[in-house]
C-alpha cells in the first residue's frame, strides 16, 4: 500500500470521526492535514518527513480553527444583554444594588473609574459568583458605543 493512499484513508477516516464523535475540529483538522501529507507525499516519498508534515499542519489547523471558530464574548452588542436599575448608587471599584428580573443583587460597575447614581438603567454583562457586573446604559447614550 502506498504511504498517499494510507494518509487518504486516515484523513478519511479522522474526518468522519468528528461527525461522530464531536471533538471541537481537533480531528477533522487532524484529517485534514492527513489529507494535504496525501498530496504532498505524491511528490516526497519519505514517511518520517511525512509523519512530521502530517503534525505540523495538524497543529496549525487545530490553533486556526480555535482562532476563527471560537466566539469572542467581547464582540457581543452591549445592547444584546438585559436591563437592570439600580437600586442604590454605585461608587468607583464598591458594589451597590440593582434590580434585576424583579430581585435585588449586589452589583458592580464595569469600569473601575465610573460611579452609578441610583434609578438609573443599566446593562448587566455577566455574574460573578452573587454579583452583578453592570455597564452604565448613561455612556451608551452620550456616545457611539
Amino acid at each position: 500500500m502506498s504511504t498517499p493512499l494510507l494518509w487518504l484513508i486516515a484523513g478519511s477516516i479522522l474526518c468522519l470521526m468528528e461527525f461522530i464523535f464531536p471533538t471541537a475540529f481537533v480531528a477533522f483538522m487532524m484529517g485534514i492535514g492527513a489529507l494535504l501529507v496525501a498530496v504532498v507525499g505524491l511528490v516526497v516519498p519519505q514517511f518520517s518527513f511525512q509523519v512530521l508534515l502530517w503534525m505540523v499542519f495538524s497543529t496549525s489547523l487545530a490553533i486556526l480553527s480555535r482562532r476563527f471558530f471560537t466566539p469572542n464574548p467581547r464582540r457581543a452588542h452591549i445592547r444584546d444583554y438585559k436591563e437592570g436599575e439600580t437600586l442604590t448608587a454605585i461608587a468607583p471599584g464598591k458594589t451597590g444594588r440593582v434590580l434585576y428580573e424583579g430581585n435585588s443583587w449586589r452589583a458592580q460597575c464595569d469600569l473601575e473609574y465610573e460611579g452609578i447614581a441610583p434609578h438609573e438603567k443599566v446593562y448587566v454583562l455577566r455574574e460573578e459568583g452573587t454579583t452583578l457586573i453592570v455597564f452604565p446604559a448613561k455612556i451608551l447614550e452620550s456616545s457611539n458605543y
